[in-house]
């Protein structure tokens, strides 16, 4: 009977034993899911995007060329003032007398003048028949051409006494907003050609001009898309731009490229730009800060969303995804938004699929189960403002 117990305990094994072989063996844990697209192809208008401040045209110092005491001033601080307007008067007096005094001495030498052309006709006639010597002739000839000179001299000396009155009447350099005196009348101003007296100041309203930098990498991508035609250098045409101000959303003020300085900051790697703006109803203040846009060309381009871009230290990196489902790492370079996207300068295929939703869910080397979405811009590109090709750059 023991036997039989034994056969049979070993028989239930065996059966407990083929029973775990049909059991199903457990799976891992599902694939995390991506949505993956190609990247939008499209021709467009690119803009390059700049921050700078405006600066006036010309901006002037002004300051008097005679000495002398304030009597007057004729302008309202801040004002605009136009070319010529009257800003002080220093006193004339001693200005009126030195014009007098000069002009009695033209009359002393032209008197002497007169005399002496008297003479030099009396000793012509004279000398022929030896009546006058010589030497008597060449000194009367002498003579005359002194009170010539002396006379010139006094002519020059009274023009200078009416030049130095007309001084004191300080005037506009140019036109423009005028900045607040700095000095009262009654005050002892100091003028001339050096250490002379600072009076106030003016800046040019209309035009402005708007100066930014732009980076080497940006400078190279112009001269090379000048090179091939794609588009004029700022140097030769007036490529347009557009700026907003710090309040505002759109970049509603348009302007022009007038200057691209000779050489590249060594110690900065940019280069100088300017742009020229009109300023009729001087909104554009010298010193407003401004984001400005330049016409960066017309050509095909990749587009991604910007949540399709993550940064790897320094670099711009974006997942793709292969046949397989194996997910890859791609550095890229990237440009400005456009209709929303971001343009990749390089570094992406037409054909790769790029992972644009589930980023945090995607690891380079693992797999992943995709599914296909679609790219779509956020706003319609507006219509873009084409340099003119027949027009020359403008020279300020």
């Amino acid at each position: 009977m023991t036997r039989a117990i034994v056969m049979l305990a070993c028989g239930l094994t065996a059966l407990g034993l083929a029973g775990c072989d049909n059991k199903p063996v457990a799976s891992g844990p599902p694939l995390p899911v991506v949505t993956v697209s190609k990247p939008l192809q499209e021709r467009i208008t690119e803009w390059d995007e700049y921050t700078g401040r405006f600066v006036a045209v010309s901006t002037v110092e002004v300051r008097a060329r005679v000495s002398g005491f304030i009597e007057s001033m004729h302008f309202k601080d801040g004002q605009i003032v136009k070319q010529g307007d009257l800003l002080f008067i220093i006193d004339q007096r001693p200005y009126k007398l030195a014009v007098d005094q000069a002009q009695a001495e033209v009359g002393r030498t032209q008197a002497k003048l007169d005399i002496a052309n008297l003479d030099l006709e009396r000793a012509t006639p004279l000398v022929r028949n030896q009546t006058v010597t010589e030497r008597e002739f060449d000194t009367r000839k002498s003579t005359q051409r002194d009170a010539l000179a002396a006379m010139e001299s006094a002519q020059a000396s009274l023009k200078t006494a009416q030049l130095n009155l007309e001084w004191t009447e300080v005037r506009a350099p140019i036109a423009g907003r005028i900045s607040d005196r700095r000095v009262d009348p009654g005050n002892l101003i100091t003028g001339g050609q050096s250490g002379a007296t600072l009076l106030t100041t003016i800046v040019s309203v209309d035009p402005i001009h708007f100066v930014f930098d732009g980076s080497e990498a940006d400078f190279i991508r112009y001269l090379r898309l000048a090179q091939t035609g794609a588009r004029q250098s700022s140097r030769d045409a007036a490529n347009p731009v557009a700026v907003r101000l710090a309040d505002e959303t759109d970049f509603k003020h348009e302007g022009k490229m007038d200057f691209v300085d000779n050489a590249v900051n060594a110690k900065s790697g940019t280069i100088r730009g300017r742009a020229i703006f009109d300023n009729k109803d001087g909104l554009l203040t010298p010193g407003f800060f401004g984001r400005m846009r330049l016409y960066g060309g017309d050509h095909e381009a990749l587009l991604l969303p910007d949540g399709a871009i993550a940064s790897d230290q320094s670099n711009k990196i974006v997942l793709t995804v292969a046949d397989d489902g194996t997910v890859g790492v791609k550095r890229v370079t990237i440009g400005p938004l456009v209709r929303g996207l971001r343009v990749i300068r390089t570094g992406l295929d037409a054909n790769d699929r790029v992972v644009i939703e589930g980023l945090p869910r995607a690891r380079p080397g693992q797999k992943v189960k995709p599914e296909e979405g679609k790219i779509e811009g956020a706003v319609a590109q507006a219509a873009p403002i084409r340099p003119s090709r027949a027009a020359p750059a403008t020279a300020q």
